[in-house]
């Protein structure tokens, strides 16, 4: 999986040049905690070497044609420090995708750097909002909405 995401860890590592990285909107600023969220085909975590997909991610990616993995990358807005210690769940409501799904996404490593990450199934043909919540140790909940368009047929 290190090797699909290339543009992610750069762009993760580097917070406050993000409004130029990321034309598409895959990071937002909540007080002061910066997200990043990457949705990334299972099909493509499942077609690399067993090193790179990590058969212990999350028990490994599930079967079935719409799972995708989540990917979460948090940061401190004012030092640019990156947040390891939270609870990071995601919520998907899609237009046609009723109920929402619950996803607690769980630290992992991703280029030497950690990041959260969990397995969803997305249905094809439908718009998505995933909304990421965060809390930090004696922290007030945060909330990050992405929207997420997904066509793939």
């Amino acid at each position: 999986m290190l090797a699909a995401l290339p543009g992610f860890v750069f762009a993760a590592a580097a917070p406050r040049r993000a409004a130029a990285l990321d034309p598409d909107g895959a990071f937002r600023q909540v007080g002061d905690l910066v997200v990043y969220l990457v949705v990334i085909p299972a099909a493509v975590v499942r077609g690399h070497p067993p090193e790179h997909r990590g058969e212990g991610l999350h028990g490994g990616a599930p079967e079935g044609r719409y799972v995708h993995h989540l990917l979460v990358a948090l940061f401190d807005a004012a030092t640019g420090a990156r947040i390891t210690v939270a609870g990071v769940t995601a919520v998907v409501h899609g237009l046609r995708h009723t109920p929402e799904d619950r996803i607690g996404l769980e630290p992992m490593t991703v280029g030497g750097a950690q990041a959260y990450g969990g397995f969803a199934t997305l249905p094809a043909r439908d718009y998505y909002r995933i909304e990421v919540e965060v809390l930090r140790p004696g922290g007030a909940p945060v909330r990050a909405v992405f929207p997420h368009r997904h066509f793939q047929p």
